[in-house]
């Protein structure tokens, strides 16, 4: 009897720790998902503040990444070996390969030009001196300075351009300057009045005198050179022709004028037999002499004049019925 208390209260005892235990066991189930949730939130990023940008995340990796591989001007590229041979030894063959490799940038800048030229300019004209402009780019590369090539021989390519163009314009370069000066001024003028400017205004404009700037405008006049051989196109979608061939020739003959003598003298030789008209074309239409006429003729050059003569005389009296019955 006396070891039934104890057993009793190791029994409950034993319950007491069960029990403990399995409530420790739930609330330790319970309590799982609430810090899941509460690891959830603390691992989530904070939303960015309103009126910021967001700004995309970096790649995973992506920080800290060192850029390899980019060369810096011709330095670290294929073609730097060629570069550094053509510096020590200047080879025309490495010359001639490089000018092949860069010969499409002559050709662009060419192009572009020609666009703002007048149409008596040739495009290989400009090409020819681009590729002078060329080869003095190479030869004066530096591939140490780290810069294009392309990028510096665009500059001398089209330097070269414009200095040939320059070489051959006949005008003084200061004449060019002083008419676009006046050009300017009077295309602001004319935005700004809605018409011409006066000489006064626009002596205002460019500050001269008025007397100064018409000198000014007088030496601007300068003349334009065109081509006779340029084509000229109207369109029609027939050859084209050059313009020498529409040029008016003050000394040559009116075709008018032809066809009206061919008429006067259809009509006038329409009465004579047919050796006087034989005699008056050979004479005046081919411009056989009396003599010549004769011997074509089988006739005496005295009897050729003895007959031209006598023709004069008929179509003489034929003019005078003819200008009486006008005048009727």
């Amino acid at each position: 009897m006396a070891s039934t208390p104890s057993r009793t209260s190791g029994g409950k005892q034993s319950r007491t720790r069960t029990g403990a235990s399995s409530s420790s066991k739930s609330s330790g189930k319970a309590g799982a998902p609430a810090a899941e949730s509460a690891d959830t939130h603390a691992a989530a990023p904070a939303p960015p503040p309103s009126g910021a940008k967001g700004k995309r995340a970096p790649k995973p990796g992506s920080k800290g990444r060192a850029k390899t591989g980019r060369s810096r001007g011709e330095l670290g590229g294929e073609n730097e070996a060629l570069w550094r041979d053509y510096a020590k030894t200047h080879n025309p063959a490495l010359r001639n390969t490089l000018m092949e490799m860069y010969l499409p940038v002559v050709h662009f800048t060419a192009e572009r030009l020609l666009m703002t030229l007048p149409r008596s300019i040739e495009l290989e004209d400009l090409k020819s001196a681009g590729i002078f402009g060329l080869m003095d780019a190479i030869d004066g590369f530096d591939i140490d300075r780290g810069i294009k090539f392309k990028t510096y021989c665009s500059t001398r390519v089209r330097g070269a351009i414009l200095d040939e163009l320059r070489s051959q314009d006949w005008v003084p370069r200061l004449v060019r300057l002083r008419a676009h000066q006046i050009n300017r001024a009077q295309a602001s003028l004319e935005a700004a009045h809605g018409r011409l400017p006066t000489d006064n205004e626009m002596a205002e404009a460019l500050d001269l005198p008025v007397h100064d700037y018409l000198s000014m405008v007088e030496e601007a006049r300068a003349h334009t050179v065109r081509s006779l051989s340029e084509s000229w196109d109207d369109g029609s979608g027939d050859q084209a022709m050059e313009k020498i061939d529409y040029l008016r020739d003050p000394g040559a003959p009116d075709p008018a004028e032809i066809m009206n003598q061919k008429d006067v003298m259809k009509t006038m030789i329409r009465s004579l037999n047919k050796r006087e008209k034989e005699i008056i074309l050979m004479y005046y239409r081919d411009g056989l002499t009396m003599k010549q006429i004769g011997r074509l003729m089988s006739l005496t050059e005295s009897r050729v004049c003895q007959i031209h003569s006598n023709v004069m005389k008929k179509l003489k009296l034929h003019l005078e019925d003819t200008r009486e019955n006008l005048a009727l």
